[in-house]
């Protein structure tokens, strides 16, 4: 059954019209987009679940349970996930470890560091220049 603009009540009008100007131009069995949903709902919480799901067309246990959500589940749709989420550790306690390894014709030697790298490059380098 076919309800006549003018009597939809004022308050419903909007969506009412979004709702008809979506009728008319989807394709197929396209589903109502959530926004749409979303507007209904508030209606429906406002005014009503049989008159806002008679008035605009709507199935009325899909906008019943839209209204007693609170919009929440629409909402969730909608949401943007987070195009990069950064990860901190815990700060610890042990210093990082190192273990240096060198062999040559005299011998071998094994240095294992305990410390910050700042640490192991101010040590790398004062080696370096002990034998260069």
């Amino acid at each position: 059954m076919a309800v006549i603009e003018s009597e939809v009540p004022v308050a419903m009008r909007k969506v009412y019209r979004r709702l008809e100007r979506w009728r008319r131009q989807r394709t197929g069995r396209a589903r109502i987009p959530a926004a749409l949903w979303a507007a209904a709902g508030e209606l429906a919480r406002e005014h009503g679940v049989n008159q806002v799901s008679r008035v605009l067309r709507l199935e009325f246990n899909h906008l019943k349970r839209l209204a007693e959500s609170d919009g929440r589940a629409v909402a969730r749709k909608r949401r943007a996930m987070p195009a990069f989420v950064e990860l901190i550790g815990p700060p610890t306690a042990v210093a990082p470890t190192c273990i240096i390894a060198l062999e040559g014709q005299r011998g071998s030697m094994r240095i294992e560091w305990k410390g910050t790298t700042a640490d192991l490059a101010n040590f790398s380098g004062a080696l370096w220049e002990m034998i260069s």
